[in-house]
Parts: C-alpha cells; sequence; structure tokens
C-alpha cells in the first residue's frame, strides 16, 4: 500500500488476488470512477494508486526506489474510440509473447495500463520500447520512470480486463539485497483503528462542487497560518472548525466525521475525543454562515473556474502531446515555456490569409476566423517569442502591402490637395498589414479596401495594448472595446461624409490582432469591459513561470533559428488557406463543437461558477474556429491531433481569462443575480446581505432616502432577534431565526 510519511510517499506489496480485488472493488473506488468517466476529472486524484516498475526502498519509501520488480507497468493513452476494441483484442492476442499478467482500462476509459514480465536484460525504458514495438502502439512518454504510479480503476470485467496470479508471486532478490520483489504496491486510505465507532472519512463528498477537503484546507491556510492542529490546540482547532463547517454539513454528526479529519491520537480514546469534540460544536447557538466559513467559500471560488478548465491557481491545462503538424512547426523553435503561447498566438495571422471565407457553427449560424490575441505576462518573460512566427507568417502579406502603400504614395503625390481633376483612387489597393498610429478616416479606408478586395481582414500587432487606442482618432480605451465587439461579429463600421474629398464607406468590420500587456494592465485597460461581452470575445494566453525557474540550471531560454527552410515548411499551409474560398463545413468539428458545449454547460453547474459558464460560450466558437482553420490548412483533413488541440485550446483560454478576469466577472454576475432577486419592494433589512456593516446600512438608507442614523431601527432589529451584533467581525449579522421566517430570498 502507498501512504505519506512525514511528506513522503510509502509503499507495500499486495500479495494475494482476493486482498487486490477488494481494494478495487471498494464502493468509494466505483464512485470514484464513475465520476471521472463523467467529467469530473479532479475526482482522479482521489483513486488508488499502483505502481507496477519498482519495489519499495529498505524503509518502505517510494523515492529514489533503485531495486527493481519482476514487472512492467505500460501507459498506453488517447486511443480513438474506434480503436479502443481492436487494440484490447491485440493485447490479449499477443498475451503469451508479451508476459501478459495485467490488463485494465484506464480511469478515462481512453486507453489501457498494461503489466508485463520484466525482461532482467534490459532497462526500464527499453523494456516499454520493446512493447511499443510488439503491440504496435506508443507508450505514455510520461510513464518511463521507475517510480510512476498508475490510477486504479475497478474490479469489474470491464475495467479488470486480464489478471495473472503470477503477478503477486514474490522472488527472491540477489544476495546482496535481502529485500523480497514482488509487483503490485498501491494506495489506500488511512484506516481507522480497530474497535472505533466512527464514520470513515470521505474525500470525495462536496458543497456546490467544492470538496469538502478543500474547503478545510483553504481554512487552515486563512486562519491557522496553514498548519493542521496539533496537540495542545487540537480540541479548540477541531471545535472551531466543526462550528463554522455545520451550517454546510446540514448540521449532521454523520456528516461531520466523514469531512473533518482525526487530528487526535490514532486510537479509540482519540477517536472518541474527535467525536465528543464535534457534538459539542453542533450544540452551539445557531447564528448563520459564519464570516470565517463565507471567507473560506470565497476564496475557493475564485479558483473554481481554474479547476473547471483543468489546470491549478499557478497551472494551465497542460498542451496535447502530439500536436497538429501546422501547429508543431510554429512552435518547434521555442522553448516549452512559450509554446502554449506561441500555439495560440499565431491564429490571427493564420487567419489573415483566409477571404471569403465562412464556417458554418453546430447551431448553423455562419463565422468567420476572427481572432484578437492578447498575450498576458509580467515584464520581460519572453512575450516576444510570438514575434518571429507571426512574422514569417504575415511575410507574402507585407510585400503585397509594400507594393500597395508605394502605389498609394504615387497616386496622393500626382493629386495632390490642391489639384482641381483629381484621378479616382485605384480601387485595387488593399493594405492589410496596419501601423497603430492612424486616423478614423485610414482606418475606414483599411476596412473598405479589404471589403472591395475579395472580403479580406486587417491586421494589427502591438507589442503593448495601450498601443491600440491609436488606431482611430478617438484614442480611448471605449472605442477599442466596441471595436473588438464589432470585428467579433463582423459587424458594420466606417463612416460617412458629405464632402467630395472625404473618406466615405461601410464594411463588415474584419480585424484581427496580437497585443501583449503585463496582468496589472491587462485588468486596468479591461475593467469596464468584462462583463459587456468584450472579454468574453479575445482569445487569451499567457506566460508563467516560477521567479526562479530560469536560475536553477543557469540558463535562459534560447529560441531557435528561423531561416527558409522554416519558410518553405510553412508555405503550403498558408497557400491552402489563401486558396479556401465560399462556405466550408466539417462534420467532426461540427459535432465536437456540440459535445464540448455540453461538457462546458456540466462543469459549469458542476463547479458552480457563472463567470465559467458565460465565458465557455464564445470560447467554444473561437476553439472551433482554430480547428477549422487547421483543418483547411492541413489540406481538409480532420484527424485526432486537431480535435485534441481544439479541446485544449478551449480550457487554456478559459483558464487565462478566469485566471486575469474571473473574479471580477463572477462577483458582478452575482452582483446582477441579486438586483434581479430584489426587485419589486422590500423592507430595509431584506435589502442587506446576511452580513453588514453600519456603513453599508446607512449607505443603503442614503440610496433610498431615508431620513436620521437609523439608530433606532438597528436596536429594534436586535430587540425583535432579526440581527446580532458580531464583535469579532465588526458586523451586523442576520439570524437564522430571521432568515427562516421572513426572508423572501429564493
Amino acid at each position: 500500500m502507498i501512504y505519506y510519511k512525514d511528506g513522503a510517499k510509502m509503499m507495500r506489496p499486495v500479495l494475494t488476488r482476493e486482498e487486490y480485488l477488494k481494494l478495487r472493488g471498494s464502493r468509494k473506488q466505483q464512485d470514484i470512477v464513475k465520476a471521472v468517466r463523467e467529467g469530473d476529472i479532479n475526482q482522479k486524484s482521489h483513486l488508488l494508486q499502483m505502481s507496477y516498475s519498482c519495489l519499495p526502498n529498505g524503509d518502505g519509501s517510494l523515492k529514489g526506489a533503485n531495486t527493481l520488480s519482476s514487472t512492467i507497468g505500460m501507459d498506453i493513452d488517447h486511443i480513438p474510440t474506434e480503436q479502443m476494441q481492436e487494440l484490447r483484442e491485440c493485447i490479449l492476442g499477443k498475451a503469451g509473447e508479451l508476459g501478459l499478467l495485467m490488463l485494465e482500462l484506464s480511469a478515462r476509459a481512453a486507453g489501457f495500463h498494461v503489466v508485463f514480465r520484466r525482461r532482467q536484460e534490459l532497462s526500464q525504458e527499453d523494456n516499454l520500447l520493446w512493447a511499443s514495438r510488439l503491440l504496435g502502439v506508443e507508450f505514455d512518454k510520461g510513464a518511463k520512470d521507475i517510480t510512476r504510479v498508475f490510477f486504479t480503476t475497478t474490479a469489474s470485467p470491464e475495467d479488470l480486463i486480464y489478471l495473472d496470479d503470477a503477478i503477486f508471486e514474490i522472488h527472491k532478490a540477489d544476495a546482496a539485497d535481502s529485500q523480497p520483489q514482488t509487483s503490485v504496491p498501491l494506495v489506500a486510505e488511512r484506516v481507522p483503528v480497530a474497535g472505533t465507532v466512527t464514520c470513515p472519512l470521505n474525500p470525495a463528498l462536496r458543497y456546490k462542487g467544492m470538496l469538502y477537503s478543500d474547503i478545510i484546507r483553504k481554512y487552515w491556510e486563512l486562519f491557522n497560518d496553514g498548519n493542521e492542529p496539533v496537540e495542545g490546540d487540537r480540541n479548540i482547532k477541531t471545535f472551531e472548525l466543526a462550528v463554522n463547517l455545520r451550517n454546510i454539513c446540514d448540521f449532521s454528526l454523520d456528516r461531520l466525521l466523514q469531512v473533518i479529519p482525526n487530528y487526535f491520537a490514532d486510537s479509540k480514546e482519540g477517536y472518541d475525543e474527535r467525536r465528543r469534540t464535534i457534538e459539542s460544536a453542533l450544540k452551539e447557538p445557531r447564528k448563520g454562515m459564519p464570516y470565517r466559513l463565507k471567507q473560506v467559500l470565497a476564496s475557493l471560488n475564485e479558483n473554481n473556474g481554474l479547476k473547471a478548465c483543468g489546470g491549478t491557481i499557478t497551472s494551465p491545462p497542460s498542451m496535447p502531446d502530439r500536436l497538429p503538424p501546422l501547429i508543431r512547426l510554429l512552435t518547434r523553435n521555442v522553448p516549452g515555456l512559450y509554446k502554449p503561447a506561441v500555439a495560440n498566438a499565431v491564429f490571427p495571422a493564420l487567419a489573415a490569409h483566409l477571404h471569403g471565407v465562412k464556417f458554418r457553427y453546430w447551431d448553423n449560424v455562419d463565422h468567420e476566423a476572427t481572432f484578437m490575441s492578447v498575450l498576458i505576462g509580467r515584464q520581460s518573460i519572453g512575450k516576444g517569442s510570438i514575434r518571429k512566427p507571426i512574422e514569417y507568417i504575415m511575410q507574402d502579406i507585407l510585400q503585397r502591402d509594400i507594393t500597395n502603400r508605394q502605389r498609394e504614395a504615387e497616386w496622393k503625390q500626382k493629386n495632390s490637395g490642391a489639384k482641381q481633376n483629381k484621378d479616382p483612387r485605384p480601387s485595387d489597393i488593399c493594405i492589410q498589414i496596419l501601423i497603430d498610429n492612424l486616423t478614423d478616416a485610414v482606418f475606414n479606408q483599411r476596412i473598405v479596401d479589404a471589403y472591395n478586395n475579395g472580403e479580406r481582414y486587417i491586421y494589427t500587432i502591438v507589442d503593448e495594448i495601450d498601443a491600440l487606442k491609436k488606431i482611430t482618432s478617438k484614442g480611448t480605451v471605449d472605442e477599442v472595446g466596441l471595436l473588438i465587439r464589432k470585428a467579433f461579429d463582423n459587424s458594420m463600421a466606417g463612416q460617412e461624409r458629405v464632402g467630395t474629398d472625404s473618406v466615405s464607406g461601410i464594411a463588415p468590420l474584419r480585424w484581427n490582432f496580437n497585443a501583449s500587456t503585463t496582468p496589472p494592465n491587462a485588468r486596468r485597460f479591461f475593467n469596464r469591459m468584462v462583463n459587456d461581452g468584450t472579454v468574453s470575445r479575445l482569445d487569451i494566453a499567457t506566460i508563467m513561470t516560477n521567479d526562479n525557474e530560469f536560475e536553477d540550471d543557469g540558463k535562459a531560454p534560447v529560441l531557435g533559428i528561423y531561416d527558409c527552410a522554416f519558410a518553405s515548411e510553412l508555405k503550403p499551409y498558408l497557400d491552402r488557406l489563401d486558396a479556401a474560398s465560399g462556405l466550408i463545413e466539417c462534420t467532426q468539428s461540427r459535432k465536437l463543437a456540440l459535445e464540448m458545449r455540453q461538457e462546458n454547460h456540466d462543469t459549469a453547474q458542476l463547479y458552480d461558477s457563472l463567470a465559467y459558464k458565460v465565458l465557455s460560450y464564445r470560447a467554444n466558437v473561437i476553439a472551433w474556429l482554430k480547428g477549422m482553420v487547421l483543418y483547411v490548412a492541413q489540406g481538409y483533413k480532420w484527424d485526432k491531433s486537431i480535435a485534441d488541440f481544439v479541446r485544449w485550446t478551449e480550457r487554456y483560454n478559459l483558464w487565462c481569462k478566469m485566471l486575469y478576469f474571473g473574479q471580477q466577472l463572477e462577483s458582478e454576475l452575482r452582483e446582477e443575480l441579486e438586483i434581479q432577486r430584489h426587485s419589486g419592494p422590500r423592507n430595509l433589512l431584506e435589502l442587506l446581505p446576511d452580513e453588514f456593516t453600519r456603513d453599508q446600512y446607512r449607505q443603503l438608507r442614503a440610496g433610498l432616502n431615508r431620513k436620521g442614523d437609523g439608530e433606532v431601527t438597528l436596536r429594534s432589529w436586535i430587540n425583535r432577534h432579526h440581527i446580532y451584533y458580531d464583535d469579532t467581525t465588526g458586523r451586523y449579522c442576520k439570524t437564522t431565526e430571521y432568515k427562516h421566517k421572513y426572508s423572501t430570498r429564493p
């Protein structure tokens, strides 16, 4: 069994089929596997873990183990559904040649875990390569290390496809090492002491999508410097925790016993003391949801959207191992740190090669390939890494623009403002790449020219997003936001003028851009546009690293060389985009977009995130459009690498939006709901939150034109037991009695 001791991962062998099946077949294990397969991937970490590729050290620890087991565990993942049955039969058909000992379906049912006899003359990786060639399938390159553990599924025949009892045999080690060799160490929960009468801990229990274990961890982080209770304070700390948690545990002793860990002695007396402490907490007077608990839930809600995207507060969702050929080429010359940013930032430039092309979404609405990419990262982190790939993508358009700028300059010189009879401006002039210092007239001219010359895109790239304010004469953030909203929807833009010399014309706005900025500037720039649809129309990427990441090995990231060979490899993809025209549909892409929409709906409900739900609508469209661009660039060929990229890029875009704007959007959306709930006549106390300060109370009175300081009313509410004053927080709190009797909130 794998367990943790002083922060180290420990393990022991499982030696019988009976014990092995019992561990796999527990109700908890079945429930968690079911949750994972229904889309709650965060539950995966609660599964039992088994290692088939090493033995523990002499002291039972796992880290650095160097004595090999007699078996090898091989992870085969990301298998297309239609190939799963064929691969299953292949593995079983070669069981003898392989030395097969165990075959199981993976946690997400997208691959298999294979255990086979180790060939002692081969290294760990060579064993995996040998099996890979035999089966004709790649193994997970991240699972070649000796101490790798696999997430285990259930004991059902569908999950545990093959099991040979030989896997439990113990083999004598070399004389120099008295430690026996076996195959199956695994993870298990901490088991209560024999004779203890208590409800078993259930780490899978949730409150509004949040694990109770995460709620407790955040509670200690906020109110005990991240430390769990220890001898000397464990009684009072457990009591305080229970008083706070009882409000979201239905004031149930059984539920509290299932979610609150035992911080007392690991004995019957310790478990009994824990139970008595929780029972005492339940007897405390009820005064509504505690302020501390509200702070914990608010803090966790900030991270819920990030978890919904498959990332954490510090790390976004991981890129697929296998990228579409075009993305693999464009990210080839940048270190791994920059690959996600480059993989997303290239689409505004790629789509600028399309003209007169529309794509049909699953709802039968036609869209064009509009991408407005914003790269957010701290100063000097390497945001310029996106420049070279974009330069090479835009090189052909740049050369056309140079010629057209020369023609425009010649026309202006021949037709100065003083000339009476002017030649008409050549109608085939089209300049797509814009500088970041334009007048309204020039911007309008470029829009109209692009429309009249094949419905092309204009394109801008700026190092700092503030520079976009100079794209028109107005020079305001609000104008940039308006243009972003119009561009995403290809709405009409331009100007109408009466004068014969004035630029006049209206056309659909087709404008793609790349912009970079820092987190503070991003929040400041889009502060008033988070909840008006502007931010949701953006494709946001980021570059994040630990401050000391580069200093660990003394090396800074180095970019590869961009040259003629790179341009030659890129050219066929750009030629296909240039040649595309008309309405383009793809059945596989349409199906994927519809699946992702439903997944987003379910995820938003699971994590109770309004911000995720709202942002996911257009994020789905943006990701789908990327897939369609890749579909065209690959010669109208769809494959799994595109599908995997589309899934990832949507989660990545959502993760970045939730990281930088999620908290603000969530707050504003919740506030809107509160306003809707409070519409119509309500009493003054009902308009206040469950906990409020004296200043909030007075501000509300002033907003309703109530006279006086309101102290009499406050005292009246206290005397009637509608509210009480909390000395600790300095806030007035509505009583549970009031909320049950008088509150009209749903």
